[in-house]
């Protein structure tokens, strides 16, 4: 029993370690992406290259890209996989610095954080407007071989990771499973966000 319980102690130790690197991880992030999005004075050239920094930085985007495009991953040659990689992280960089262009002054803070798993920790936000109510989003950070990296991100129940993966699932079927055409479409979608 004492050496059981010596083992727990030791695992609720790691987790706590693990909880709160998570939570100064997210609140940092947090913290440049309110910067980025105050400073008015960036081009959205600027814009889209501080956040593609802070997208490398933060993000476990391999991780992420792979889930997204699920069992298509297995099938995509080794140069498909790098171009979708490319374009899938053109994708989300841009979706989200268009989003931040709209920045009113939100404010971002941690308001818990709890473990799932050994390796994995959800750091809960709330994203407050100047005016109307809060918003809850849920930060997926993975520890893997001593770095952290989100994986995912909920905003108010929702999955980012999985709402985008149902997304390509329906393209690359309405594409008959052609993961070439599949790409051209995210190029394309990627030349009208630009």
């Amino acid at each position: 029993m004492a050496i059981g319980g010596c083992f727990s102690a030791s695992a609720l130790a790691q987790s706590d370690d693990l909880s709160a690197r998570a939570r100064d991880f997210v609140d940092a992030l947090g913290k440049e992406a309110v910067a980025t999005m105050a400073d008015k004075t960036l081009s959205k050239a600027d814009r889209f290259e501080r956040f593609q920094a802070m997208f490398h930085k933060g993000f476990d985007v391999p991780s992420i890209a792979h889930f997204v495009l699920a069992r298509s991953w297995n099938t995509a040659t080794p140069a498909q996989r790098q171009d979708y990689l490319q374009q899938f992280e053109e994708l989300v960089v841009r979706s989200y610095a268009a989003r931040f262009d709209s920045y009113a002054g939100e404010q971002f803070q941690i308001a818990s954080s709890r473990p799932d798993g050994d390796h994995d920790v959800f750091v809960i936000t709330e994203v407050s407007p100047a005016n109307g109510p809060a918003i809850t989003v849920e930060w997926r950070v993975r520890e893997h071989e001593g770095h952290l990296g989100i994986i995912d991100v909920v905003v108010d129940g929702v999955s980012m990771s999985v709402s985008q993966r149902q997304e390509f699932e329906s393209v690359i079927q309405a594409k008959g499973g052609d993961i070439d055409a599949f790409l051209e479409a995210l190029r394309q979608k990627n030349a009208s966000m630009r």
